[in-house]
């Protein structure tokens, strides 16, 4: 209540500042009223500032002070830091005290929103929404070396193809980290990558990572227990994505020569399995990384926060869920309790794992694809990945496997710190697309990967300042500046050529 009459007492003042009254009051009051009021004024008019702008100064900042981590260029004042700090200090006791994840001790409540549901792929699975743009669909079964159940993709032929034999001409699309084969079909025809590459005569197959929507099953393990989720990236380098590569051949022939097209996480993958077990460079004919992650020294992304404690595994866990990351977006339900006081369409976008991870692009974001984006994302991933790639940041510079600590580095890998992933191991002619505004792919970093590649194809940047990580999926111009270059490249072939038929399905059990 005095609160409001104070307000209240500050307009009247001010308007009278406009009036005849006006002489009854010192001047320097008139003056700072007048100056409080034209700044609110235009603090309103400033709410449509873009999202890129609004999670640097609110989302970043305010987690950055929250984990005590405030090392960029704009301080807070000693003593309100140390407030922000005792307060989060505060929530971490009563999470443990509690038995919870300390986010959901933060924001309890889940934030409802509501979808605009006209659209019935909002409610399809990956074939399904294939199948409604007139495309033939597959779905491939594949099992794991170590016992897990794949759900692979596929679209074999063009929509209109006159004959219905897929064609040779073979490439595997690989999503990111929070995604899954959907990622590539949800724009559309028009749009989509996987339709425009099957357009362009590839038979089209779309992987499903462990532990995503289309592949969440064992052979042995419950899903809701640790030792189901208890894998990185690497795992999936070394036996998901083999996996898939020998089941492809084995349908089509040992033969067929495989491209290979991955975003993100999907482009990790490649290079760890390329580095180790190198005889897949023989067998895969290209790869074309969208927004390749390998070293991560210029980080914009709010992971980097979680690079302070990456040697504190059990921490992380406690504080991200020890087996899958965000299932119930308890994390995003905190940033958006304390920084998304915004409109309908940002919040919704704010309280979802992809955005506030991988960043946002209001100038090429098509917000109708908003409601089917946010019911296929995030498709599931393990928190230890989120915390391999903290790592990954933590130790600038190498790309390395994961890191257990002292104790158990020894033990996993018989020396005190993990190896890194040998990158002059690889052979295979690599493509690499860029972006300058990535969040996770920063430009130094991947012209730091490009250098030591062996058989480099080419560096393209995106010639769009704004393009971010998430833009090489759903950009409304990624098909003119990405989508186009990159079924050129394609089609070009590559600087050297590795052929297959000398090679046997002997030659790849290591």
């Amino acid at each position: 209540m005095k609160l409001l009459i104070i307000v209240f007492t500050l307009i009247v003042l001010t308007q009278c500042c406009e009036g005849r009254y006006v002489d009854w009051l010192p001047r320097n009051i008139v003056d700072t009223f007048t100056n409080k009021t034209s700044q609110i004024t235009n603090y309103v008019r400033s709410k449509g500032r873009s999202l890129k702008q609004f999670y640097v100064e609110n989302v970043r900042n305010k987690i950055t002070s929250y984990l005590g981590m405030n090392n960029l260029t704009e301080t807070i004042p000693t003593d309100n830091q140390a407030r922000i700090k005792r307060k989060f200090k505060d929530y971490v006791d009563e999470a443990q005290a509690s038995d919870q994840k300390v986010f959901d001790v933060i924001a309890p409540e889940k934030i409802e929103y509501n979808c605009n549901n006209n659209d019935p792929s909002i409610h399809m699975t990956t074939p399904q929404m294939i199948a409604l743009h007139g495309y033939v669909s597959e779905s491939h079964t594949i099992v794991t070396e170590d016992g897990y159940i794949l759900t692979v993709h596929r679209i074999p032929y063009k929509r209109n193809a006159t004959s219905r034999v897929s064609p040779r001409k073979t490439v595997l699309l690989h999503h990111g980290l929070l995604g899954s084969s959907a990622d590539w079909v949800i724009p559309g025809p028009e749009k989509g990558l996987a339709y425009i590459l099957s357009e362009a005569g590839y038979d089209v197959w779309l992987a499903n990572v462990r532990g995503n929507t289309y592949s969440r099953a064992h052979m042995t393990l419950n899903i809701d227990t640790f030792a189901f989720w208890n894998f990185t990236f690497h795992e999936v380098s070394q036996y998901d994505l083999p996996a898939v590569i020998d089941y492809i051949m084995d349908t089509k022939g040992w033969d067929v020569k495989i491209n290979y097209v991955g975003h993100s996480m999907g482009t990790t993958i490649l290079f760890a399995l390329l580095s180790t077990k190198t005889q897949y460079n023989k067998v895969l004919r290209a790869g074309f990384a969208l927004a390749p992650v390998a070293f991560m020294t210029d980080i914009k992304s709010p992971i980097r926060l979680l690079a302070k404690y990456s040697d504190n595994l059990e921490y992380l866990l406690k504080i991200l869920g020890a087996n899958e990351f965000l299932p119930q977006n308890s994390v995003l339900r905190w940033l958006s309790k304390h920084a998304c006081e915004i409109n309908h369409y940002e919040e919704v976008i704010c309280e979802n794992s992809l955005f506030v991870l991988c960043g946002h692009d209001a100038q090429q974001f098509n917000r109708s694809l908003l409601p089917i984006i946010l019911s296929h994302v995030p498709a599931g991933a393990s928190t230890k990945t989120l915390v391999h790639y903290a790592q990954e940041i933590k130790n600038a510079g190498r790309f390395q496997q994961f890191d257990y600590g002292a104790e158990g580095n020894l033990r996993e890998y018989g020396k005190l710190t993990p190896p890194e992933y040998p990158l002059h191991k690889i052979t295979l002619p690599i493509a690499l697309f860029g972006a300058e505004n990535d969040w996770l792919a920063g430009d130094s970093d991947v012209t730091n990967l490009y250098v030591q590649l062996a058989n480099p194809i080419d560096h393209y940047i995106v010639p769009l300042k704004e393009f971010n990580h998430i833009d090489f999926l759903w950009a409304i111009d990624a098909r003119k500046l990405v989508y186009d270059k990159l079924v050129q490249l394609l089609e070009e072939g590559v600087s050297k050529s590795y052929f297959v038929n000398d090679i046997s399905h002997n030659d790849l059990n290591v």
